[in-house]
């Protein structure tokens, strides 16, 4: 593996690995604090806020000075906030570090996506897809390992371990990331949202294949417990099953995309995400719901990965501006979105939430020839 295309993947290794840790620290960190589930809602809202809030600023920073200085500053800045989550005495500094850890990752998120464009145009073929399964790889391992490490020697320690192997991917990564440059115009450039529409309609791509993931990864469980019967320990399998072929096809989707091309793909797995997930919906029992969302991971594996390539190769605009807008609205779907979803649920069911929210589908294929602009690192 080339060393910039393997220092950009261990990038989102560890972005993915800090994610993953700070999973099984969340109902630790409740306890600490004596909090309520609402309360605790609240807390887990400003990291959405903080991670919303810094993405335009990082596409603003990456125009002007590069995303590889963006993606180390924010590799750095994030690798001790989890230590320091585990060490504040009380609720406002929690929400003060809460707000900076979501802050940094979704800073980190875009420089780290605006590098793989960069690394993908040096190279002249994908490499997005493969980048985001180390992203879900890592979080696998952080979030398999936190839960016993924290167990068996404290928060504490599981915090300072953590930080450790967040340092020291970050520093084997560190002299490798690929030198960008700037756009000459950027530094005279203000910091605005983008006039052109061509961002926006791909950050519709991207929120509406996220909305469905944040779904079946909030929901999917409690679908399969409570309407289809499953019991408590095949009821997680939905996910599983989601989250394994997920990681398994994103290895693939660059072979896959630069075979086919970004639209024959992103049309190819929309269709399969919206037949799995309709499955999903309308399955007479748990067996068929898991295949169900199997097939969906297949399907929504590569859409945001060609949404985010696309992005950030959109003429006339800084690949850290376009991604910033996809991003920004990307993540808003998965952050906030399944929020809303729980609240209609209340009234309908999961199974028509499951069963409709694949209509968000049909709008992804209306606006999948936009996909082309992710093959634009071939040229």
């Amino acid at each position: 593996m080339p060393r910039i295309r393997l220092a950009v993947s261990l990038l989102f290794l560890m972005n993915g690995f800090m994610m993953g840790s700070w999973a099984p620290k969340i109902p630790v960190l409740k306890d600490r604090l004596g909090i309520s589930e609402g309360m605790l809602g609240l807390l887990i809202l400003t990291f959405g806020i903080g991670s919303l809030l810094m993405m335009p600023v990082a596409g603003g920073l990456i125009s002007r000075l590069g995303s590889r200085r963006i993606s180390k500053l924010m590799a750095a800045c994030l690798v001790p906030v989890l230590l320091l989550l585990s060490l504040v005495p009380g609720l406002p500094l929690a929400f003060a570090a809460l707000f900076l850890f979501g802050g940094f990752v979704g800073a980190m998120d875009v420089a780290m996506n605006a590098n793989a464009v960069a690394v993908e145009k040096r190279m002249r073929r994908a490499i997005m897809s493969s980048c985001h399964a180390y992203w879900s790889l890592g979080a696998l391992v952080g979030a398999a390992l936190g839960g016993p490490a924290i167990a068996h020697f404290g928060e504490v320690t599981h915090a300072v371990l953590v930080t450790i192997a967040g340092l020291v991917i970050l520093l084997v990564a560190w002299p490798m990331v690929m030198a960008d440059h700037p756009h000459p115009e950027a530094e005279k450039e203000k910091l605005a949202l983008p006039r052109s529409p061509l961002p926006w309609l791909i950050g519709i791509v991207a929120l509406f294949s996220m909305i469905p993931e944040g779904s079946v990864i909030d929901w999917s469980a409690l679908y399969m417990r409570n309407e289809l019967g499953a019991s408590v320990a095949l009821s997680g399998y939905g996910f599983a099953a989601f989250s394994a072929t997920m990681a398994i096809m994103r290895f693939a989707g660059d072979h896959v995309r630069d075979r086919f091309g970004a639209v024959k793909t992103l049309r190819v797995c929309t269709l399969l995400a919206l037949v799995g997930l309709v499955m999903a919906g309308l399955a007479p029992s748990a067996t068929i719901a898991i295949i169900g969302f199997a097939l969906a991971g297949i399907g929504i594996s590569n859409m945001v990965p060609i949404a985010f390539s696309a992005a950030g190769n959109l003429p006339g605009l800084a690949p850290g501006i376009g991604l910033s807008v996809v991003t920004f609205m990307g993540y808003s779907g998965i952050l906030f979105a399944p929020s809303l979803i729980g609240f209609i649920a209340e009234h309908v069911g999961f199974s028509i939430i499951f069963t409709s929210i694949p209509l968000l589908f049909l709008v992804v294929l209306l606006l999948s020839g936009h996909a082309v602009h992710a093959d634009a690192t071939k040229n």
